[in-house]
């Protein structure tokens, strides 16, 4: 990835919608050139394309770039020893891969595309400098890490206290959320893409595949979701949201 530097007034070689680059955090802090033909100051910036299955970030790995995520879908992941997996967050369109790597060359999280992802990187030390030089710039981005803290406490809570079909409807209502914020949500009733196979589900919430299945059906037979053709439709918002118990 450090061969992969070009000068921030270059574009890659995809193109990204402007509506996708309005939500990016590297796009709102002027720091990234592409999308809306912003004159971006800063740091040396490159793109490159992970396809679905491949690793975006290996984690303990040394790593002199920030990446942020311009399409696909990915998720943050822990290993254990005998192969079993947490994932931690899934990361959508504009979001940073880890705030952490502005002050940790190295991730302790693996970092999987779960489809095919569009990055664009930052150059870190360049991007850490510019931070502490612009104070305005700093508190953006300390938003940005206050959100990736939420929500790994609420994961904890989930984890701990939660039954499982409080964890799942939790995990649509938060993806609902996240992605009606970046303007990814369609139709009435609401619809999403949700590329999200049912190992995912089960690696976010702690549970098996086969009881992810179980609540899925619950869920379909009760009316209040839909999912087929990699997305998902929300029937009935009030009854989903009591499940979760979200206020």
């Amino acid at each position: 990835m450090k061969g992969q530097s070009t000068r921030s007034h270059e574009r890659p070689h995809w193109s990204i919608p402007e509506s996708t680059c309005r939500i990016c955090v590297a796009f709102n802090l002027n720091i990234c050139g592409v999308g809306g033909g912003a004159e971006a100051r800063g740091p040396q910036q490159s793109g490159y394309v992970v396809p679905a299955r491949h690793n975006i970030l290996r984690e303990h790995g040394l790593y002199g770039v920030v990446p942020f995520i311009c399409s696909g879908w990915a998720a943050t992941v822990v290993m254990l020893p005998d192969g079993r997996r947490q994932i931690i967050s899934f990361l959508l369109p504009g979001d940073i891969v880890s705030t952490t790597l502005l002050f940790d060359s190295q991730p302790y999280s693996r970092i999987e595309a779960i489809t095919e992802t569009h990055c664009r990187t930052f150059d870190r030390a360049e991007l850490r400098a510019l931070l502490y030089k612009e104070p305005d710039l700093l508190e953006k981005f300390s938003k940005t890490w206050i959100g990736e803290k939420r929500r790994a406490e609420e994961l904890i809570v989930d984890l701990g206290r939660r039954t499982a079909e409080e964890r799942i409807a939790r995990l649509i209502f938060n993806l609902m959320d996240r992605l009606t914020k970046r303007g990814m949500v369609r139709g009435e009733p609401v619809e999403i893409d949700f590329p999200l196979r049912q190992h995912h589900i089960a690696d976010a919430t702690g549970l098996t595949p086969v009881h992810v299945s179980k609540v899925l059906t619950e869920f379909r037979r009760d009316g209040l979701i839909n999912i087929s053709n990699r997305s998902l439709t929300l029937l009935n918002p009030a009854g989903l949201k009591r499940i979760a118990q979200m206020r």
